[in-house]
């Protein structure tokens, strides 16, 4: 099965935002951080990179606009 331009865009709109949060947290980690390592999110650089994915995913629409249902006129009437 061959992948076309347009799936292949969908997915790297998907995976970008996820990235450059996880790149986000991993940066928040080292310049900021947690100096005793107390903290449950900054005290870890695994954990911080994995919050800064997950703050990344909510920045990704999830639905394309193919998927999306056709309003229907007749209902409601």
């Amino acid at each position: 099965m061959e992948l076309q331009r347009a799936d292949i865009m969908i997915w790297v709109r998907r995976a970008v935002p996820i990235i450059l949060g996880a790149i986000g947290g991993y940066a928040y980690w080292y310049f900021i951080g947690c100096a005793s390592g107390t903290c449950p999110i900054t005290g870890n650089p695994w954990i911080s990179t994995i919050y800064g994915g997950f703050i990344g995913s909510l920045f990704v629409q999830w639905r394309s606009r193919r998927a999306a249902a056709p309003a229907d006129p007749g209902r409601g009437q």
